[in-house]
Parts: C-alpha cells; sequence; structure tokens
C-alpha cells in the first residue's frame, strides 16, 4: 500500500523511530449481506485495513458568493505485528485533508494532518463518528449533526452538517463492488443533502456565518483497489429536485475502465443502481497542472443507463486548479473540485493521474 508507506515513513521518521518489518495481518475481507446499523456505523471500524469520513460540498457566505470544500477523515490499519510492544507502534495512522475551493483564488486552498493513533493527539472511536487530529475534528453530536473543525495557515471553518435524508446504501444495501476480483469492494454510504451552517474565516480574519449543502461518503475496506487499478474518478452530486447520484469508473494503466458503478436515488427514495455496463464518464477537456505535470479531466460528461432510458450530466468544474497536492506532508496527490451540473451541483474527484493510487 504505496500511499500507507508514504504517510507511516513520514510519521516514523518525525518521531525518530524505526520502522518495523511488515507483518502478515489477517485483514477481514468485505462481503455482501453484512447489515448496517446505526449510529454504530458511523464510527469507526479499526480491524479493517482502510476507512474514511469524507464531506464535499458547497458554501454561500454573507457576501453570496459560491464556495467549494472538502475536508476527508482517514484511517487506516498498517501491517504491524499485533504482539509489538512497542507504545509506539503505529497500530492506527490517520490523516485528513481540508481544502476551499474558492474562484477568486484561482488555487485550491488547502492543508493536512497526519499522526498514528494515540497519546492523546489522534484517535478514531468506534460505536459512532467521532475522530479527532491534533485540532481537527469530525463528530456526530447527540442532536444528529455532524460537525468538523479545522484550522490551517490560510484558512479555518467550524461547520455542522445536518442531515435531511436517510442513509443513501451503495452497491447491494452497502456493499461495493470495486473491480472484477471477489474481495475488490467496500461497505460504503452516503448522506447526501446534508444542510451545512457554520462559520469560515481567511488569513486569520473574522469568522463569517455560512450556508450550504453538502455529501457525506463513509467507506471502509481491506481490498479496495484491484492490482490492476491506477486510480478512478467518482462524482457525488446532489440534484435539484433531492435526488442523489454517485457514479464512479475505476481505471487501468491505458486509462480504459477496469470497473464501473454507482446508484440513483430519485426523489421519492426509489434506487437504481448500475452495473459496470450502465455508467461511462468521458473526459471533454483536460487542465495540466503547472506543479505536477498531471493531466486531468477536469470536465467530464456523466451518462447513465436507466430503465426509461440515458441521461446525460455534463460536469463543470467551478474553476480548473482544484488540484490537492499534499507531497510536503508526506501525502498523496489528486484533484477534488466542485462541479456543477444540468439540475445539480457536486463533487468531482480524480486519482491516479500524478502517480499510481496503491491502497
Amino acid at each position: 500500500m504505496r500511499l500507507l508507506g508514504i504517510v507511516l515513513s513520514a510519521l516514523l521518521g518525525l518521531a525518530g523511530v524505526a520502522p518495523a518489518a511488515p507483518a502478515e495481518i489477517d485483514y477481514p475481507p468485505v462481503r455482501p449481506g453484512v447489515a448496517f446499523a446505526f449510529p454504530r456505523d458511523h464510527g469507526a471500524h479499526p480491524e479493517f485495513r482502510t476507512e474514511w469520513w469524507y464531506v464535499t460540498g458547497w458554501l454561500k457566505g454573507p457576501d453570496g458568493r459560491d464556495l467549494g470544500f472538502q475536508v476527508t477523515f482517514f484511517r487506516t490499519r498498517p501491517s504491524i505485528d499485533p504482539a509489538n510492544p512497542s507504545r509506539f507502534a503505529p497500530r492506527q495512522v490517520l490523516f485528513a485533508h481540508a481544502a476551499i475551493s474558492d474562484p477568486a483564488t484561482g488555487r485550491l486552498i488547502h492543508g493536512e494532518r497526519a499522526a498514528r493513533a494515540g497519546f492523546g493527539l489522534a484517535e478514531a472511536a468506534s460505536g459512532d463518528a467521532d475522530v479527532v487530529l491534533d485540532d481537527w475534528s469530525f463528530r456526530r453530536e447527540t442532536d444528529g449533526r455532524f460537525t468538523t473543525r479545522v484550522e490551517t495557515g490560510e484558512f479555518s471553518f467550524n461547520l455542522a452538517f445536518a442531515p435531511t435524508q436517510a442513509p443513501f446504501l451503495q452497491g447491494e444495501a452497502g456493499f461495493s463492488r470495486k473491480g472484477p476480483a471477489e474481495g475488490d469492494a467496500s461497505h460504503y454510504y452516503s448522506l447526501p443533502h446534508l444542510a451545512v451552517t457554520g462559520t469560515l474565516a481567511r488569513n486569520g480574519g473574522e469568522r463569517q456565518a455560512v450556508t450550504g449543502t453538502a455529501w457525506l461518503d463513509r467507506e471502509w475496506s481491506s481490498n479496495y483497489l484491484n492490482p490492476d487499478a491506477v486510480g478512478w474518478d467518482w462524482t457525488g452530486l446532489n440534484l435539484d429536485d433531492g435526488g442523489a447520484l454517485m457514479a464512479f469508473r475505476i481505471r487501468r494503466a491505458d486509462g480504459g475502465t477496469l470497473w464501473a458503478g454507482g446508484s440513483l436515488r430519485r426523489p421519492d427514495g426509489e434506487i437504481t443502481r448500475f452495473s459496470p455496463d450502465d455508467v461511462t464518464l468521458e473526459p471533454v477537456r483536460t487542465w495540466r497542472s503547472p506543479r505536477t505535470d498531471a493531466d486531468y479531466p477536469v470536465e467530464q460528461l456523466l451518462t447513465i443507463r436507466l430503465p426509461e432510458g440515458e441521461r446525460r450530466f455534463p460536469l463543470t468544474p467551478l474553476f480548473d486548479d482544484q488540484e490537492l497536492d499534499g507531497r510536503k506532508g508526506g501525502l498523496p496527490v489528486y484533484w477534488e473540485g466542485a462541479v456543477t451540473t444540468t439540475g445539480g451541483r457536486g463533487y468531482l474527484e480524480l486519482t491516479g493521474y500524478a502517480a499510481r493510487l496503491r491502497m
């Protein structure tokens, strides 16, 4: 797992601890037929290799301008021998990204955190959402709202996300296939159309009230990507009629589609789930990063096949330079951008374009 290896090397180097040799860990597989239970499944599943709490959305401040934002907390379980007696052994590692997409700035403003779990600095609790990483946090409050707090040198926000719809179980009742092999899968649910309230400050300035709409993705897995996969294109769209659409494709090294899928939940709650042949994401226009030379298909045409026929959703970025370059912190590079579409808006994520992603 290249991504985890980078993070572990950075953390252990900062702590002056030599990394231990990888151990054979019996990670649990993702299997169909596992019933979800809430609030339990809002919390961590530490036995699995990889997990995330991923919020993307749109904000509007007092000046009426639209901004995009994302905040993501990742948890990983390294290949560390459980019998290792060292209290410094990184049995769980947490890292996080946060970003603001402001067209007036013309680039993604972002920050990150990373730490091994423990020592009062980082923890992802089981039983309900409660993730803490230094001075950043994401948790579910007693009133059912999710809240997050982020502080960086260029921005800070305190946001609350109030659910307006029931959890949207992706795939087959939360079992989401990610490839052709048995085990290429995740447990996956979403909470679209979250009502956002809170405050945002820029460059240490005054906190301003913001409102908006967001999308929460929750996934955990032990074998997310097939060995032939290099990355993915993913989109989550809050539709104006109250519907919600998620679609993705897993890419091979030649740019072809290894796997695809997604779901549409209509305003009345009816769900249509997509097989790989039901989803296409076609590049319309690319943008080359001046930092990494990666070519990202930032404008795409999403086509989904429904029982009543095809529907097309053009995905247009709020602006092009929404690349998150986490290399200074030993974290990955990917494009995560606010997009609009016909009858809705949301986010588009593009991974594996700067370098192959391994999970």
